[in-house]
């Protein structure tokens, strides 16, 4: 009888590039004006942290800037994302790995697919 080999339930976490269209306005229903991009940012983080399951997320500046750009009460209606699984390299770090979430610029939201992208 062969032996069989009995994997774990996952499997390792391994450095990764995904973009995303997130809906936002969809999630900001029902919130206050005064605390929409607010929520907005929180929102991004938690679909990052659910997306790539680790829980160090690193929104970049520019996609701050831009969920920030019309202000805290008219938050963009979509916004595209791309996120980077990555290896802390800090050595007391509690997490190995860690997401950073960066904004993708797009002309319009038609058509656009969760694409993974390739790795120089």
């Amino acid at each position: 009888m062969a032996k069989v080999v009995k994997k774990s339930g996952r499997k390792g976490q391994e450095p990764v590039t995904r973009d995303y269209t997130i809906h936002l306005h969809k999630l900001l229903q029902k919130i206050q004006f005064k605390k929409r991009a607010g929520r907005a940012i929180r929102e991004i983080r938690k679909f990052a942290a659910r997306a790539m399951t680790t829980k160090d997320i690193r929104i970049d500046t520019k996609l701050n800037k831009f969920v920030w750009s019309n202000g805290v009460r008219n938050v963009p209606t979509r916004v595209r994302i791309r996120l980077s699984r990555k290896r802390n390299e800090d050595e007391e770090a509690k997490e190995k790995m860690f997401t950073l979430v960066q904004h993708v610029p797009v002309e319009s939201f038609k058509n656009l697919q969760t694409e993974t992208v390739k790795d120089e």
